[in-house]
């Protein structure tokens, strides 16, 4: 019989350690911290991560929060490093390794070829004194009072505290940067906030014979037909410099319709939406989308500087880009 009670008060006893454990580390900030920033904002090169076990699993996505806020660099396995991985370090590079114990063998071992580079090696561990912690350029501690883990042996509480400390570096030189919504989207292309800043108009938006267009002067069974065989919804009215005259959509066809007016004798000029909203290649996918939602449009005619049509999308296009 699971006896729910002890399951939520060991639930509970486990996050209340992990905070205290968090806690503890607003005090650790201190001119360790700083220098290690400082080492890193001016690398030349990258910030090489290493770490054993469950620290390696901490520092492996360390590396990885910091490349994607605007600090380069990567995670090496110290077991490999003294199997030819090592050749990854060069002498602009910065090395944080992370140890709890900062006993770790494997990173002792390549300590002293990482000293032979001369260059900064911050060492982040939960014993101050600690080989690793004492031969360190720069020692963040991120020691802490108790393991959340009743057993006091599987790492709980040390690789929270050391999670949260390495966010605090990575958003410190990220802020310190000046590090950008865009710069962030611009290593995220794959990811909707990607999308949303980087994508434009131009990257979507039919081009060339795929445009539907006609003339005013064309019966509106013609503008049907354009209609249906480019299928975007719409068909652009435009003269013969292919300026935008206006617009004939699917809404004004159904307006038609309605009326039991004959297709195959009426022109378009008297039916099209004259007032259309449009669009410029270079613009935001993101605000050709905001735009389209403004007005309750569906499709979207693209000009250029000349005001002549050169492009279109429909919401289908931005639903296919990820945009939507």
């Amino acid at each position: 019989m699971i006896d729910k009670a002890k399951l939520s008060a060991l639930a509970h006893a486990v996050i209340d350690t992990e905070i205290e454990a968090v806690k503890a580390l607003h005090e650790r900030i201190n001119d360790d911290f700083m220098q290690a920033c400082e080492f890193m904002l001016h690398c030349q090169g990258r910030v090489v991560v290493i770490g054993m076990g469950k620290s390696g699993h901490i520092g492996s996505k360390l590396a990885a929060t910091l490349a994607s806020t605007g600090t380069p660099a990567f995670f090496v396995h110290p077991g490999e490093a003294s199997h030819g991985d090592l050749g990854m370090i060069t002498d602009k590079d910065v090395v944080l390794a992370l140890s709890n114990s900062g006993e770790t063998s494997e990173i002792l071992t390549i300590l002293p070829l990482i000293k032979r580079l001369g260059i900064p090696f911050i060492a982040m561990t939960g014993r101050p004194e600690s080989t690793l912690a004492t031969c360190a350029t720069a020692h963040i501690d991120v020691s802490v009072a108790n393991e959340a883990c009743p057993l006091g042996l599987a790492p709980t509480s040390s690789t929270t505290a050391a999670l949260v400390m390495g966010d605090a570096l990575a958003v410190a030189l990220l802020e310190t940067r000046g590090f950008t919504v865009e710069d962030f989207a611009r290593s995220h292309p794959g990811g909707l906030l990607g999308r949303r800043l980087l994508l434009r108009v131009s990257d979507i938006m039919h081009t060339g014979d795929a445009i539907p267009t006609i003339d005013e002067e064309a019966l509106i069974s013609q503008a049907l037909i354009e209609m249906s065989n480019k299928g975007l919804g719409m068909t652009a009215v435009v003269d013969d410099q292919y300026h935008i005259l206006g617009v004939f959509t699917d809404g004004d066809l159904r307006r038609v319709l309605s009326q039991e007016i004959n297709i195959h004798t009426e022109k378009l000029s008297a039916f099209m939406t004259r007032e259309c909203k449009t669009g410029r290649a270079d613009m935001l996918a993101a605000e050709a989308l905001e735009l389209m939602q403004r007005y309750k449009i569906n499709a979207l005619l693209i000009e250029n500087e000349h005001q002549q049509l050169c492009g279109a999308i429909n919401m289908h296009d931005l639903l296919r880009a990820g945009v939507v």
